[in-house]
């Protein structure tokens, strides 16, 4: 019975870890294949066609009570996180985009702690900490270019997105996962709309290739990703889920190494590992506790 969990835990983590590797895509994908400068219409683009369709899909509504908790977690989860993100994605360069993102475990365990009075696993803080170091080493390595607005946004998205997957499973809800992703990514697209349509200058007629770019993300790094993200959530301690996060900046440097010819110093190399070593050591560290 015990390998019988052991092994539904770890198809578990893997399937969840599919989530953040599809996200690491986002910035090539909106660096190589995206109008330039239009971070808040990408971000519609990318949740609006994969909220409709989950929605229209399950024909599910949220209960009367739910409505508010949905809201606030469609701001942190999707409109707040999108916006940031693709404003992160236009600003740096490959995977320094996500690399702030190794806050959110910490932060995770920090609402854990003020909020349920859960104290972390001692191997959970310091693996995560460690992930934040090996983020440093990748964001401080020669020849990173470092845009304080940029960072700026990554830090607060990340934030942002660490308080929605920790709130995601605190207010559990009746709907199914994809329901439950569905109106997120509806309602955040929602929010984002007023903001694209008076921020963002309008959509040049768009190449096939754009139009392919905006397709993806939204298929694959909106409907597919957040579903998974959200099972794991479900599956998984709220520490567990935003540890994977890691490997979304993992991934971005990763490409940017393979497919625009951006070098991986031996400090880059270092960096990457590390971040891994904390992924592993954080799973390791709540599956001892679950």
């Amino acid at each position: 019975m015990g390998d019988v969990r052991s092994l539904r835990l770890l198809a578990d983590v893997l399937t969840t870890a599919l989530a953040p590797v599809i996200w690491g895509t986002t910035y090539v994908v909106t660096t190589e294949l995206l109008p330039a400068d239009r971070p808040f219409t990408a971000a519609l683009l990318r949740t609006l066609p994969a909220g409709l369709m989950l929605v229209l899909i399950c024909r599910q509504l949220p209960g009367k009570g739910q409505w508010g908790r949905l809201a606030v977690l469609a701001a942190l989860n999707i409109g707040f996180f999108q916006a940031l993100l693709f404003i992160a994605a236009y600003r740096l360069p490959g995977g320094l985009a996500a690399v702030v993102g190794a806050i959110q475990p910490l932060l995770v365990m920090a609402l854990a702690w003020a909020i349920d009075r859960r104290l972390p696993a001692h191997l959970a803080v310091w693996a995560s900490a460690f992930g934040v170091v090996g983020m440093a080493v990748l964001l401080l390595s020669p020849g990173a270019a470092a845009d304080p607005i940029g960072i700026g946004a990554a830090l607060v998205g990340a934030a942002c997105m660490a308080a929605g997957t920790y709130l995601a499973r605190r207010w559990r809800t009746h709907l199914p996962v994809l329901a439950f992703t569905g109106w997120q990514l509806l309602v955040g697209a929602v929010m984002l709309a007023p903001v694209a349509w008076i921020v963002d200058p309008p959509l040049p007629v768009l190449s096939s290739n754009q139009v392919l770019g905006y397709a993806y993300l939204s298929i694959a790094g909106a409907l597919l990703a957040y579903t998974l993200w959200f099972r794991g959530i479900v599956r998984l301690s709220p520490v567990a889920v935003s540890s994977l996060g890691l490997l979304s900046p993992v991934t971005a440097v990763l490409l940017g190494w393979a497919v625009l010819g951006q070098a991986v110093t031996g400090v880059s190399l270092a960096g990457l590992l590390m971040v891994l070593g904390s992924i592993l050591a954080v799973q390791l560290a709540a599956s001892r506790r679950h």
